[in-house]
């Protein structure tokens, strides 16, 4: 029960969401308003006081190695595998490999490690890898194929983290975390207050997504791309996860602790990011939904097999 009661509020949620846009409680725009202001101010405040409170020392060099290898698996599967199975454009791969391979890390991640590994410690390495290294590399290739000419420019590239408040936020919580510097608390209160909207508001937005429009030929989700997202969320990422804690010989403990966390489900992140570059919505929407309702079994059978 205590797995279950993990992801009863984001149930809840969605069908708040989607209940909401079906009796036009939100609007017309609702779920687009919603989103942006999650990508633009809720889900910046989010990261950058998670990581501005998060020690930078510390790092489980091996397990963390097992978890970005099957992130890198996965993720590079989706992405590339996205074009040769269902003729995605370029500018869909990026979100196609984030929806396989991004994992939600925060507000169900953060219950489930408690639940099963005791405590959130190589959680929070995941959350800085997935930050700081998988996010920009997917906003970086979104960014790109926005630009009408679709070329990798080195000035456009460094002016990203300017532009897009995700990266900004998470490069100066990084920065004030290595300085030991603390916000004012009426600042910390203010941004407390913001973050805390992060997670509600994008699950809100989530399901209003499932009910808004109608997507277009080019947007739809086909059940055999959600089929092979969520085995390859599901399935795969954990099992590349064992396979690589086993070759750097990790001990049972940790063992668990990757494949717990590689078997979470795609983050509602992935439908924000899918949603502010106008790319891959219906796709992202129903694999959130989709592995979220479905990863419940895979979690208890890797806390049952690995304990």
């Amino acid at each position: 029960m205590s797995l279950v009661s993990a992801f009863v509020p984001i149930w809840i949620l969605t069908v708040v969401g989607y209940a909401a846009c079906r009796w036009g409680l939100l609007g017309e725009a609702g779920a687009a308003v919603l989103g942006r202001f999650v990508f633009q101010l809720a889900m910046p405040a989010a990261l950058f006081l998670a990581l501005s409170r998060m020690p930078l020392s510390g790092f489980a060099g091996r397990p963390l190695l097992a978890f970005a290898a099957s992130t890198a698996v996965v993720v590079g599967f989706g992405w590339f595998g996205a074009s040769r199975l269902f003729g995605r454009e370029p500018g869909e791969r990026p979100i196609w490999g984030m929806a396989a391979g991004y994992v939600n890390s925060a507000n169900l991640g953060i219950p489930i490690a408690t639940q099963v590994l005791g405590d959130v410690a190589f959680l929070a390495q995941v959350v800085l890898l997935q930050v700081l290294v998988v996010a920009p590399v997917i906003l970086v290739a979104l960014d790109r194929h926005r630009d009408p000419a679709g070329q990798i420019r080195v000035r456009r590239i460094a002016s990203l983290p300017v532009r897009n408040p995700v990266i900004l936020a998470s490069l100066l919580g990084v920065a004030c975390s290595a300085a030991g510097l603390r916000l004012p608390s009426a600042a910390d209160a203010t941004l407390t207050l913001l973050s805390g909207a992060a997670a509600p508001a994008a699950l809100v937005a989530l399901g209003a997504s499932l009910h808004h429009t109608t997507p277009s030929r080019s947007d739809r989700a086909a059940p055999a791309e959600l089929a092979v997202i969520t085995a390859l969320k599901l399935v795969a990422q954990p099992a590349v996860a064992y396979a690589a804690g086993l070759a750097l010989h990790l001990p049972a403990p940790q063992l668990l602790a990757v494949v717990v966390c590689a078997g979470l489900p795609t983050a509602q992140n992935t439908f924000i990011f899918g949603q502010e570059y106008d790319v891959g919505e219906a796709v992202t929407s129903r694999a959130v939904l989709l592995t979220t309702t479905l990863s419940l079994a895979t979690l208890a059978a890797a806390a049952a097999l690995l304990r």
